[in-house]
């Protein structure tokens, strides 16, 4: 097998970063932030380590999320859909809340889409392990920093934010749990 003069392997190097540079430059454009909200702390539940608002710290808002595909790469967060827990208010889908024994999700507001996905499963990816949760809620990446909202900040734009029960169907270990890097996809 013969190796290529080095000019071409620079070449080839040159046009991979470029790429890659391309790629991530897309991904910013396809979903930017579309304003900010000035920070408000308050009563914030900081259960399973959630962040709190900053008074007069700036967070950015999103409209949109990443295109979904048949493996959408995302952020996945841990939240408590229970009464009294770190999520606020009850579920935006059905009212209702929900325990943290139920395998159930929010997504980012462009992901959530107005609700097109309520009720509906998606097919979670992480850890070697794929498995079904139900979307129950928003992960609202318009507002924050209020009462409604737990006196958390916007959702970034590629939230999965999952119960306890996901985290540990998906069998991630406790010293991992609370920020993870999955795919998912609508079922």
């Amino acid at each position: 097998m013969a190796i290529p003069p080095p000019s071409l392997l620079v070449l080839v190097l040159v046009a991979h970063v470029c790429l890659g540079s391309y790629l991530h430059f897309s991904y910013a454009q396809q979903c930017s932030p579309n304003g900010q909200i000035t920070g408000v702390s308050g009563d914030c539940n900081t259960d399973n380590n959630a962040d709190c608002c900053v008074n007069g710290q700036m967070y950015d808002t999103y409209s949109c999320s990443p295109t979904v595909t048949g493996e959408t790469q995302a952020h996945m967060t841990i939240n408590s859909f229970a009464e009294g827990g770190d999520g606020g208010g009850p579920s935006k889908c059905d009212g209702s809340y929900h325990s943290d024994n139920e395998l159930v999700v929010a997504l980012s507001t462009g992901w959530y889409d107005g609700g097109s996905r309520c009720s509906k499963n998606i097919k979670i990816n992480a850890n070697g392990q794929t498995m079904l949760a139900k979307v129950v809620d928003e992960c609202d990446s318009l507002h924050g920093c209020d009462q409604e909202h737990a006196f958390q900040p916007p959702c970034a734009p590629n939230i999965v934010d999952a119960s306890r029960a996901v985290w540990e169907a998906l069998g991630i270990p406790e010293s991992q749990i609370g920020d993870y890097d999955i795919t998912w996809s609508d079922e």
